[in-house]
C-alpha cells in the first residue's frame, strides 16, 4: 500500500492511498530531532477540523470523501422524525411527570373538601336519640319477658282456666274437721266463686263477680283471703284480682257484696 505524506514542522500528514471514505489521520512524528523556531499550530477543534488544500489525496476522491470523524458521528446521529415511530424515552418521561403533576393538584384541591365531609363531628342528638332508642327497645324486650315468665308461673300455679281452692271455716254449717271448700275462677273473663259449706258441695253456693275487659286479663289469677272487715265477728271474704279486690260480707250464712257507703276496714 503506497501512502503520500508531507510533513508540517513536527506534525506529518498521512493519507492512505488505498482507503476509501476514510478521513486523514495526523500522527505525531516519532522524530523530533527538527527543532523549528517557529510557533507549532494550534490544534484545530474536532467539529470544525478541515483539511488543507495541500493534503495530497489519491486520484478520482473528492474531499466529501475526506470528512473528519466528528462530522460523520454527528450526520449519522440526526435523524428525521418518521410518522408511527414511539416517541423518545425522555419525552415520554416529561409527559409522565405532567401528569402526574396535574393529578397531584387536582388532589391536593380536593382532598380537604372530602377529608372535611368524612370527619364531620356528629351532633349530641344523634346520640340522645340513638340512646333513647336502645331504651326504648330495652323497655319493650324487658317488658315482653316479665310478662312472659308472669304467665308461664301462673300456669304452673293455678292452670287455665285460672283457678285457686281454698278450706277455711267460716262458720256455714262447717267446722275445723269440715271446714268449707272454696274455689275461685276465672272463666273467660268473668269471676266465679264456688262455695262448698261444711265441704258438702251438695249444698253449692255461686258468688258473681265482675267481668274483666282489661288486656290479658283472661289469665289473670283470682285469689281469696278472708278477714273481719266490718267488726261484727264473723269472717269477711276478700277476692283479689292483680290490683282489684272486691269485699263480700258474710251475713245470714253466705256472703254479700259491700254496699256503697258500708264502712270497712281492709288493713
Amino acid at each position: 500500500m503506497e501512502r503520500s505524506s508531507r510533513q508540517y514542522g513536527q506534525y506529518t500528514a498521512s493519507v492512505p492511498s488505498a482507503s476509501y471514505g476514510r478521513a486523514a489521520r495526523v500522527n505525531r512524528s516519532d522524530s523530533l530531532d527538527d527543532v523549528y523556531d517557529d510557533e507549532l499550530p494550534t490544534r484545530m477543534p474536532s467539529s470544525v477540523r478541515r483539511y488543507r488544500s495541500d493534503v495530497q489525496v489519491e486520484t478520482d476522491y473528492t474531499h466529501a470523501d475526506v470528512q473528519s470523524l466528528a462530522q460523520n458521528d454527528y450526520a449519522s446521529s440526526f435523524q428525521p422524525p418518521v410518522k408511527g415511530v414511539p416517541a423518545r424515552r425522555t419525552a415520554m418521561q416529561a409527559r409522565q411527570r405532567r401528569d402526574t403533576n396535574t393529578e397531584d393538584i387536582v388532589t391536593h384541591r380536593l382532598t380537604p373538601t372530602i377529608e372535611r365531609g368524612r370527619y364531620r363531628p356528629t351532633h349530641w342528638l344523634v346520640y340522645v336519640g340513638v340512646g333513647v332508642l336502645i331504651m326504648t327497645l330495652g323497655w319493650i324486650v324487658l317488658s315482653m319477658v316479665t310478662n312472659w315468665w308472669q304467665v308461664t308461673q301462673d300456669d304452673w300455679h293455678y292452670g287455665r282456666p285460672r283457678t285457686a281452692q281454698y278450706d277455711v271455716v267460716v262458720g256455714h254449717n262447717d267446722s275445723e274437721a269440715n271446714p268449707s271448700h272454696f274455689v275461685a275462677l276465672n272463666l273467660r273473663r268473668r269471676i266465679e266463686i264456688i262455695e262448698c259449706p261444711g265441704g258438702d258441695c251438695s249444698k253449692a253456693k255461686i258468688y258473681v263477680g265482675p267481668v274483666l275487659i282489661g288486656q290479658g286479663q283472661d289469665l289473670a289469677p283470682v285469689t281469696l283471703s278472708f278477714k273481719d272487715v266490718n267488726g261484727d265477728g264473723k269472717v269477711d271474704m276478700i277476692v283479689s284480682v292483680q290490683d282489684s279486690r272486691l269485699v263480700f260480707i258474710n251475713e245470714n250464712g253466705a256472703f254479700r257484696p259491700q254496699r256503697t257507703g258500708e264502712n270497712i276496714q281492709l288493713n
